[in-house]
């Protein structure tokens, strides 16, 4: 869905600019994560993992929280699962969900090289089923960070059936809220209704910021 009033996005050099720049800024990353990448591109995984400045972002984030539980809905290779795992206190978990067994099978391989695998569980499956049964399992506001990194189209539904998991206090964070490859919201693409449905939550405080495609950060406060 197109965005209800008109924008004038940044072109093209100015987004290149800001990814280039907060990458060789903010993007430190060690031997591992930079050549994860690679790796997985070579076992033909799609190379569609958010950067290592987002990675940090997250990593920084989890580690604000309780540190106890996140949720992630998109595992791919692991990249982004890593640099959660790695802001969880060392008694907390990661779920992650993962729709195709290639990508799970190569992402816990490299939870174990990561050295985080004790504290990961990878749950393979559709996006919206697997949240659907963890939300009839899990305590409510038992979710420290819930990470969205999936179907985009879909966001709305994960943060519908996921938002009673998510503790006061605890984050959502969602990537790509921006646009992407395939263009921004002024073009149609983003999750322009997501953002506005998280937003317009009188239970959330929300900012989306231009990391990558755009990073949605939302702090529940009641």
């Amino acid at each position: 869905m197109r965005p209800r009033v008109g924008y004038m996005p940044a072109d093209q050099s100015t987004w290149s600019f800001i990814a280039s720049y907060s990458r060789e800024v903010f993007g430190e990353q060690d031997e591992h994560l930079t050549g994860l990448m690679d790796e997985a591109v070579a076992a033909g995984l799609p190379n569609i993992a958010i950067g290592p400045d987002a990675g940090r972002l997250l990593k920084l984030i989890t580690s604000m929280t309780r540190g106890q539980l996140a949720v992630e809905v998109g595992t791919l290779a692991g990249y982004s699962g890593i640099w959660i795992a790695r802001g969880l206190q060392p008694t907390g978990r990661l779920i992650t969900i993962e729709y195709e067994p290639k990508h799970a099978e190569f992402a816990s391989a490299q939870f174990e090289r990561a050295g985080v695998s004790d504290q990961v569980e990878i749950e393979v499956g559709a996006g919206i089923e697997v949240l659907e049964r963890l939300s009839s399992t899990m305590a409510p506001q038992s979710v420290d960070v819930l990470f969205l990194d999936a179907i985009k189209r879909e966001y709305s539904d994960y943060f519908r059936i996921a938002r009673p998991l998510v503790a006061v206090g605890g984050v959502v964070l969602a990537d790509n809220v921006y646009g992407g490859g395939r263009g921004w919201i002024s073009d149609g693409y983003g999750t322009d209704d997501f953002n506005r449905l998280v937003a317009s939550d009188p239970d959330f405080e929300t900012i989306a910021v231009p990391i990558g495609g755009g990073m949605l950060i939302a702090r529940r406060s009641g």
